[in-house]
């Protein structure tokens, strides 16, 4: 009689008649920085997106700006709503490689956690104003909050996650941290690879969308671009007596499958003419094995060329690159100037993470409204 109730073991087991040679098995994790005793019936990255999920970082991402910032219209994208779509591609993807699903979920869900408000703008502005501090960059961000900064647990800072999740977060080399980084080889897991290409897949579609739906871009100037062409093409002769806005819907479904499709046929190659015999085989590899066919490769480029043309560098989105160096530039250089308007919480970090670290990562935790909010009610910044 099958039981009720799965085990932790009875999914592991389940993991090895499911899931491919090269995909990492949960049972085999590298293990957690603070030695943490199983969980009944969730695995080790089950427990990885639990953390994540729950987690008030993620929660701030509902106010954290993609493309368009959250007041210029409620059907816009926003850090969370991209997290979630970027999530479900790559399970897409896992599932149809035999990767595992919840690690590829694990690290989709956590790998915009460390942006801070205004996008990449707000990015580049804590860069520069840290450029003698070691500077600012989002993945690193993402590791020093799951790593130290969320505060739930009583016996560490940070979530614990396993070192599976952390190297699909780290993404880039070693770099000053202050606790042990994950260890690095030449390659990511196929699972940290099937997060990266959905989390591109999801953006590079949705700001699309949002782009066209905004009237920042205009139907006409993609008609150069191959990918929208065929997929607007696909979806005129699936409905072509619909309206605009659901041929609009159509076409996007379109490349984001043609898309899908495409990285998962030409990694699946890959992987059966390399034969990796386990995770670790994955990683050793000289190059990725996940990844486009050299044709999709090349139209996937054109597509986000376009996009940094016409949509990211268009004067409406600039704007907003003025207004993050207003809002948290002022706030940056008024708390180091009065370290006495931020929070007790955030002095007391002052001795063990630096004053400025410590600062940066309380404005980089920031919604962009509570940023607004804070240059208005400190500073009288116009916003």
């Amino acid at each position: 009689m099958t039981p009720l109730v799965r085990s932790r073991e009875e999914y592991g087991r389940e993991e090895d008649a499911r899931l491919a040679p090269y995909a990492q098995r949960s049972a085999a994790s590298r293990g957690r920085l603070h030695p943490e005793p199983e969980h009944a019936y969730r695995t080790a990255f089950q427990r990885d997106r639990d953390r994540i999920v729950h987690s008030r970082a993620f929660r701030r991402l509902e106010y954290k700006t993609q493309v368009f910032v959250h007041h210029e219209g409620d059907h816009y994208r926003n850090r969370l709503t991209h997290t979630l779509e970027g999530s479900q591609i790559g399970r897409t993807i896992a599932r149809a490689l035999r990767a595992n699903e919840d690690l590829a979920e694990a690290i989709a869900l956590a790998h915009d956690l460390g942006h801070t408000p205004f996008g990449h703008a707000g990015e580049r502005v804590l860069d520069e104003l840290l450029c003698d501090e070691g500077g600012f960059d989002h993945n690193r961000q993402t590791l020093r909050i799951v790593d130290l900064l969320e505060d739930r647990y009583p016996d560490f800072r940070g979530l614990n996650l396993t070192a599976e999740t952390r190297e699909g977060i780290l993404k880039h080399g070693a770099f000053p941290h202050p606790v042990a980084l994950p260890a690095l080889f030449p390659s990511p897991s196929l699972e940290a690879q099937i997060a990266d290409a959905a989390d591109e897949i999801a953006y590079l579609n949705h700001d699309l969308d949002d782009g066209l739906r905004s009237g920042l871009l205009a139907p006409a100037q993609l008609d150069a671009v191959a990918l929208w062409r065929e997929a607007r093409a696909t979806a005129e002769a699936r409905a072509p007596r619909a309206p605009e806005p659901v041929l609009r819907a159509q076409a996007v479904r379109a490349l984001i499958d043609g898309l899908v499709t495409d990285w998962v046929t030409a990694s699946a190659g890959r992987l059966a003419q390399a034969a990796p015999p386990s995770a670790d085989g994955v990683r050793r590899a000289p190059g990725r094995l996940g990844g486009y066919s050299p044709d999709v490769e090349r139209r996937r480029r054109e597509l986000k060329d376009f996009l940094y043309r016409n949509l990211y560098h268009h004067p409406d989105v600039l704007r907003m690159t003025e207004e993050a160096e207003r809002v948290i530039g002022a706030l940056f250089r008024a708390y180091r100037a009065d370290p006495r308007r931020l929070p007790e919480h955030v002095r007391a970090r002052f001795a063990e993470d630096g004053e400025a670290r410590a600062i940066a990562d309380y404005v980089a935790g920031m919604t962009d409204r509570f940023a607004r909010a804070e240059a208005r009610r400190l500073l009288e910044v116009r916003v």
